[in-house]
């Protein structure tokens, strides 16, 4: 290692201590990279790799981007599943310098960038939260922790190991740390949720050391402070903790106090219902075309964040969803107030996450500037809010708008209107706030006045008018002059004047006392303005975060604002209703409507048919719709808008229905749709089956089931078995309220043996072959399935379908008849693939000839009257 550089060994130094790590080492204006992470960074970024000095007789890989840029590269690597070390030069060159002239500039890690770590606005969605998660388990316990750093959000919740999945799937965060005792097993329930795993020491989850760090943390003795916290909940919570110690290298972000939340007051939701019915991104992975994207109307990234968590936490607490839907009933009596109050939103910035840069010194003055921006809207909506008489959500959100006059008043004397993106740039204190400040300024801006007039003096005195001062970075100010006229400069009496400083091959550079003395004014005025700008961000940003939980209240409380007439406008815009909730066992939706296949119909101006669904129960006993039809009839559409009704009405939304009186729902299930999974070797049976058990072993009295096509992935007689006693399951064990679409008609007849189920059928037309789907759903059973019929629109060759016919007919005609398969097979008559034969035109009828000479805008009433009796008597 002697052939080391130092440079070199500094590098290795610190990659050592970061193994898992891109390392990000700073050089002037770079960060380079260099062995291994140049060439997996290089292949991910799509950037040059060069190479530089050796090491170990080999070439050294090497790539690297601009630090004004890195942001954007950042972001693509983590998206790419790497961490990033940043490593900072921590003084100057010059400053290395001083502890000898082969010094190397000190160097450290200021930073881990992690998916779950990210705070700077361009590498996060404005409009949804960025969760860091911790799991921990303590004896046969288990809490989960999370917290958005980019807004200070940080809640912990207690729950069987069994619901880690349920609830990664709800949270959706982008990382979640466990201790390396658990990664094994939870491994596979982390990557499927989308989020990446960090193993960590198992002391990191050590309980007691845990409540010591948390409450160092928040400057309090007892964490009982915060409210009572279980073992595994202390857990997690000193796990997340640790890990930003870790990751922010000892500067912690802004945190809220922890809240803790109750699973018993959430709607519970598994994955694969969220996935099913395309809550807040569709089967796919894009949030265009799920429910969220379509009830959307926030203006503001705080608005939209909350507007997701309440659809992905529907409450299950009575006093909680009327408070919200008295306040969107409040918004829609209230046009004007809703309107005037939506233009003010319009305007507010991310007042959490401007908050959340400058506690980690990642702010700038655009922060400041944005936090200003919002207190002054806040008080805009303050004084819209005094001249009504408010819900109590409203009047709750209204009230933590007010009382931050001193604040305001500071940033508004002491900000620009426009400051620049960094406070080394100067420029964002506004003028008249710091006389000093001014001064120095003043001096430093008139300097070029003074240079121009000095300029113009010396001409003026040597009388040479092409005399010009200059500036650069290695002379400072000098005089310049052609060599021409050098001799006279030298010369007596103007060499005692002008001072030589340095000859090039076309010009001479002199300097004077004067110049170098105004130099030395107009330098130290600028980099005094500098300091004293920084001085006073650094006093200001304090000042702010003085108030952080003042502030966090009225960022809170201006995204429920957002939310609540956002709402508003979107049930005036769609014609929702109100919804009733109450802890009854109802269910009853009057012409309910799917809201996102509403809006894709209306797009191509097609209406949507709107379906009623009664399912209330009374007591405990069940009540199930067994719905039969034909594909493509809407059954899977009718299925999913009910549930989706259901957990709208909870969230406190108004409902795409005429009417709704919903009784809590305590759970929703969905097994909708087929899919696999070849990765971990599952058929598609296999995954209906296995979300099948999911809902029979966990669906209570108040759970809400919808169920399409149970067993039809096995043998006609296996999937009608499974789909019976799955039926029976839901309604004698269960007991819960359920809709269940199936092909097999066979089960139409456990309505005349069951007292909680009905059937209901899809209505649907036939007309010369083919089926038209009329999508009304009332009492009754299909009388067949009309698969053929489907199959023909949806293009299969006229051969295939002629044959399909023929076997439908002789399988219908041995079932009647009580013969076997064999029967069957032996009486049926062989396939031919030939093209069907060409059918004779058929001749007009003398009804049909008559017809077409009529137009009928031109016939009087008495000869169409006329007209029916002569088309009577032709037709005989």
């Amino acid at each position: 290692m002697s052939n080391v550089t130092p440079m070199m060994a500094q590098f290795l130094e610190i990659k050592d201590d970061h193994p898992d790590a891109l390392l990000f080492y700073r050089m002037g204006d770079f960060y380079e990279l260099f062995f291994d992470d140049a060439k997996e960074a290089a292949a991910a970024l799509d950037i040059a790799l060069t190479k530089r000095g050796k090491h170990a007789g080999e070439d050294i890989p090497m790539c690297g981007v601009p630090v004004h840029a890195a942001e954007s590269y950042l972001l693509t690597l983590i998206r790419k599943g790497f961490r990033v070390a940043v490593c900072e030069q921590l003084e100057s060159p010059a400053e290395a310098k001083k502890r000898g002239s082969k010094s190397v500039v000190k160097r450290g890690v200021v930073r881990l960038v992690t998916p779950g770590t990210l705070t700077e606005e361009t590498l996060l969605e404005a409009r949804r939260h960025n969760f860091l998660a911790a799991y921990a388990e303590v004896r046969d316990a288990a809490a989960i922790s999370w917290i958005d750093m980019s807004t200070g959000v940080f809640q912990v919740m207690a729950l069987p190991p069994t619901r880690l999945g349920p609830e990664l799937a709800r949270l959706a965060p982008s990382e979640v740390i466990v201790s390396e005792a658990l990664e094994a097993r939870l491994a596979e329930i982390v990557t499927e949720s989308g989020a990446s795993i960090t193993p960590l020491s198992r002391a990191t989850f050590d309980s007691t050391a845990a409540e010591k760090r948390i409450s160092e943390v928040f400057g309090v003795k007892d964490l009982a402070a915060f409210g009572t916290f279980s073992r595994p909940e202390i857990a997690a919570m000193g796990g997340i903790v640790e890990y930003l110690r870790l990751t922010q290298k000892g500067k912690l972000p802004l945190l809220r106090r922890p809240a803790r939340e109750e699973p018993e007051q959430i709607m519970q939701i598994d994955a694969a219902t969220r996935q099913n019915l395309e809550l807040t991104q569709t089967l796919s992975g894009h949030r265009s075309g799920s429910l969220l994207s379509v009830i959307d109307r926030t203006v503001t990234s705080a608005g939209a964040r909350l507007l997701e968590r309440r659809l992905s936490s529907p409450s299950r607490k009575l006093d909680t969803i009327r408070a919200r839907l008295d306040a969107i009933s409040f918004c829609l009596e209230q046009a004007d107030f809703t309107d005037n109050l939506r233009q003010s939103l319009r305007s507010v910035p991310d007042v959490d996450r401007a908050l959340s840069r400058i506690a980690l010194d990642r702010g700038g003055p655009r922060d400041l500037t944005a936090i200003r921006a919002g207190l002054t809207q806040a008080l805009r909506i303050a004084e819209l809010c005094t001249s009504h008489a408010l819900p109590d959500d409203i009047a709750k959100a209204a009230d933590a708008l007010t009382g931050h006059d001193a604040l305001l008043d500071l940033l508004d004397e002491a900000l620009v209107a426009e400051p620049p993106l960094l406070a080394r740039d100067g420029g964002f204190i506004a003028s008249g706030f710091d006389d000093t400040l001014d001064d120095a300024r003043r001096l430093r801006d008139e300097g070029r006045s003074v240079i121009a007039q000095m300029q113009t003096d010396y001409a003026s005195q040597t009388g040479i008018s092409s005399l010009k001062i200059k500036h650069n970075n290695v002379l400072g100010y000098f005089i310049e002059t052609t060599a021409t006229h050098a001799d006279k400069m030298l010369s007596a009496p103007l060499s005692e004047t002008f001072i030589h400083r340095q000859t090039t091959a076309n010009q001479v550079r002199f300097t004077t006392v004067e110049l170098s003395s105004l130099e030395t004014r107009i330098h130290n005025a600028g980099s005094q303005a500098i300091e004293l700008e920084k001085a006073h961000f650094e006093r200001i940003k304090e000042t702010v975060l003085a108030q952080k939980d003042l502030l966090g209240i009225l960022a809170r409380g201006l995204a429920e604002l957002d939310v609540v007439s956002a709402l508003a406008i979107l049930a005036r815009e769609e014609n929702w209703t109100q919804p009733q909730v109450d802890p009854s066992r109802a269910f009853s939706i009057v012409e309910g409507r799917h809201p996102v296949v509403e809006a894709s119909l209306r797009a191509s101006q097609a209406p949507f048919i709107a379906n009623t669904c009664e399912l209330s129960a009374e007591d405990n006993a069940a009540r199930l719709c067994l719905l039969t039809g034909p594909n493509m009839a809407g059954k899977s559409t009718y299925l999913r808008q009910n549930a989706l009704i259901a957990i709208l009405a909870q969230m406190g939304s108004f409902v795409p229905a005429t009417q709704a009186h919903i009784g809590l729902v305590s759970q929703v299930f969905s097994r909708v749709g087929a899919s696999d999974d070849l990765a971990r070797g599952r058929s598609t049976f296999m995954v209906e089956m296995v979300e099948t058990a999911a809902i029979l072993n966990q669906a209570d009295d108040r759970a809400l089931v919808i169920l399409d096509e149970i067993g039809r992935g096995t043998a006609t007689y296996d999937g009608l078995s499974i789909a019976w006693a799955t039926l029976e399951h839901l309604h004698d064990v269960n007991k819960c309220r359920a809709l269940f679409a199936t092909h097999y008609h066979e089960m139409t007849s456990l309505a005349d043996r069951m007292n909680g189920v009905e059937n209901a059928t899809v209505a649907v037309r036939e007309w010369e072959g083919d089926v038209i789907f009329l999508h009304e759903v009332h009492q009754g059973v299909a009388d067949r399935s009309y698969g053929v019929q489907v199959a023909k629109l949806a293009g299969l060759p006229h051969a295939v379908i002629e044959r399909a016919r023929i076997v439908l007919d002789s399988l219908e005609r041995d079932d009647r008849e009580g013969q076997g398969p064999k029967a069957f097979i032996d009486d049926l008559p062989l396939f031919s693939a030939a093209p069907a034969p060409v059918a004779a035109p058929v001749k007009e009828s003398e009804v049909e000839q008559r017809l077409k000479d009529i137009v009928p805008d031109e016939l009087t009433p008495r000869e169409a009257l006329q007209l029916i009796y002569e088309l009577k008597e032709k037709a005989g």
